[in-house]
């Protein structure tokens, strides 16, 4: 009897994690949350913080293509991606460790490359390097990261507190990371074979630094304390916009609506998809790699929220059932659909 075969597209991303780790059982009452949020949460005892952990992937030619990435630009990106998953729990992050697969073609001096820019980020976040390993690759530069952070057990946000008319916010423009890769892939293709190549990207600087070099959003999450803002849930926005969006109402139990002329996009993005005749829209909502948080806060912060500055509002939550969509300015709905399983 032929063995029964599912394609992992077929279950996405998040339904392939919920698979996986389902069946699992705590064993350990420091244990308070494990798999199915931006990070594990965890205590020790004795301490005054909960302790958060968690890890990433990045693959060469699936997230990463060395022919335009800058190794220092990726080391600098890789710490932005482990730690915004920590951001993205209301905490904040404090050690990390990088292990390495290395293929032969990669030498010392461009490790040191990468390391410089693991330092940066490292410096700008107030993050420790606390170890890694390294071994050999056969298929390319594998970068794995690990983070720990830390938040007050009063502050801790989750994906599954978000209640009906809570306010849907984001902490920045949507699709330029997206576009920025396309960029970068056009002129990839145009320049190829060519001897002496000179890119054409003037004019779309802001696309390639928020493919290239995201900041994490750490001024955002010292904001919301400072201003004694408690989101009700927040998740980080690496899938794209829908995707997220999605995962977040699942797991809260709820619906949403976003308002299309409400969500911030840069107008380098709007250039760059008409040059390439791509709808802007779909680059903010299925683009995916924004590194972004989005987080709701109840109806009652929103002055609060407009004063803090560094997000916007861009619509509600609505009852369960009522499903996840976009809301035209016409007023008609367009349900919102998560994308497969992809890497970038």
């Amino acid at each position: 009897m032929e063995k029964k075969r599912t394609e992992i597209a077929s279950l996405g991303e998040f339904g392939l994690i919920d698979r996986l780790t389902g069946g699992f059982t705590v064993h350990n009452p420091t244990t308070v949350k494990g798999p199915g949020d931006d990070a594990a949460v965890i205590r020790i005892e004795g301490a005054s913080e909960l302790t958060l952990l968690t890890s990433d992937l990045l693959l060469e030619g699936v997230d990463f293509d060395l022919s335009y990435f800058p190794l220092k630009h990726l080391g600098y990106k890789t710490v932005v991606v482990g730690c915004n998953d920590i951001l993205a729990m209301n905490g904040l992050p404090r050690q990390l460790t990088l292990s390495l697969g290395i293929s032969a073609k990669i030498s010392v001096e461009q490790l040191d490359e990468l390391y410089e820019g693991v330092r940066t980020a490292c410096e700008e976040l107030g993050v420790d390097l606390a170890g890694g390993d390294t071994t050999a690759s056969v298929t390319g530069l594998a970068i794995g990261i690990t983070v720990l952070g830390s938040v007050a057990p009063d502050r801790i946000v989750y994906r599954s507190g978000a209640k009906p008319n809570d306010l849907i916010c984001i902490t920045n423009d949507l699709g330029a990371a997206y576009m920025g890769l396309h960029l970068l892939e056009r002129e990839k293709r145009v320049l190829h074979d060519t001897a002496n190549p000179q890119p054409k990207f003037e004019g779309y600087e802001y696309l390639l630094q928020r493919q290239l070099r995201p900041r994490a959003p750490i001024d955002v999450i010292r904001s919301l304390a400072e201003e004694k803002i408690l989101p009700t849930s927040m998740i980080d926005i690496s899938d794209g916009l829908a995707s997220d969006l999605l995962q977040l109402c699942k797991s809260s139990g709820c619906g949403a609506r976003i308002y299309l002329d409400r969500l911030p996009i840069a107008k380098e993005t709007y250039a760059m998809a008409e040059e390439l005749h791509a709808d802007p829209v779909v680059a903010a909502l299925n683009g995916g790699d924004d590194n972004e948080l989005l987080f709701t806060v109840p109806l009652e912060d929103q002055e609060r929220i407009m004063r803090m500055g560094g997000a916007e509002v861009i619509g509600h939550i609505t009852e369960a059932g009522t499903g996840a969509a976009l809301v035209t300015p016409d007023g008609s709905t367009i349900p919102l659909k998560a994308q497969g399983f992809h890497g970038n």
